[in-house]
């Protein structure tokens, strides 16, 4: 790692010690090859409270509460788009034709495009908007989520959405907001958003729930942790539920907990049909 083009000195020990803090916080496991990635994060941090190194840096963010929050957000990936691995929409457009749901779960819903997307899908399935089906959204990234909430993209981010989507989910901006969309009123209802760390003992979360999404999140975690987070998850579903995982993440070898169910989507062990 070499330190001597950069504006602050970086070691490989500091990189340590960043991964080391964010995995007590988090259980988020930085790959090795995550130190570039790092120093681009959170130098940003630095600049704006004019701390002079990295060291001093994770001295301030364990003795000051309201920085861990920051730590955090520069350090997680929102990495997202609308109707990303579409075939899971329409998997759930399937589901939600073949029963009664009522609670869905986006477990990482990062700046709202997923979501919003299962707002979307289940107002074309039904024809409505208000189906009677609860969207809560959930990420550990206060940022994201006010983001989320705010429901404005740059225009660019529904390109690739039809002409009919974008007519009838987004308002165009005007003026000062010319370029970005937001979502209409009506969409914007049928989702809940609310700060949650998988890893925490307690969730903001209740069962049961009908179908998960937790899409690329796992894949940062260690395995006993995968583990953890996802029998907890199948607890909630209901015995017809699905949970549906990210196109990175496997769980054909917990057959404990879940059987397969297409393409990266499953069915609690306890239920005996599709």
């Amino acid at each position: 790692m070499n330190s001597g083009e950069k504006e602050f000195a970086y070691t490989l020990a500091d990189f340590e010690q960043v991964r080391k803090l964010l995995y007590q916080l988090t259980r988020i496991h930085l790959a090795d090859s995550k130190d570039s990635m790092v120093y681009s994060r959170l130098v940003r941090r630095l600049r704006a409270l004019k701390i002079p190194g990295f060291k001093q840096y994770l001295q301030y963010v364990q003795s000051h509460e309201d920085e861990v929050q920051h730590f955090i957000n520069a350090l997680t990936t929102n990495l997202t788009a609308f109707f990303r691995e579409s075939h899971h929409f329409d998997l759930l457009s399937d589901y939600l034709r073949r029963h009664s749901v009522k609670r869905i779960w986006c477990a990482a819903s990062s700046t709202g495009e997923e979501p919003y997307s299962i707002a979307m899908t289940v107002a074309e399935t039904f024809g409505r908007f208000d189906a009677g089906i609860e969207i809560i959204a959930s990420d550990i990234d206060s940022g994201a989520l006010q983001t989320a909430q705010a429901g404005i993209y740059a225009e660019e981010r529904i390109k690739s959405i039809t002409n009919e989507q974008r007519k009838q989910f987004f308002l165009k901006g005007k003026g000062a907001q010319l370029g970005k969309v937001k979502v209409v009123p009506e969409l914007a209802r049928m989702v809940s958003f609310r700060k949650v760390n998988l890893t925490d003992k307690k969730w903001d979360i209740d069962g049961p729930l009908d179908v998960i999404f937790c899409r690329n999140v796992m894949i940062y975690f260690d395995k006993p942790t995968q583990m953890e987070i996802l029998q907890r998850m199948i607890s909630l579903l209901k015995p017809d539920g699905i949970y549906i995982a990210g196109h990175s993440e496997n769980f054909s070898h917990a057959t404990h907990l879940v059987k397969p169910l297409g393409k990266t989507a499953y069915l609690p062990v306890r239920m005996q049909s599709a």
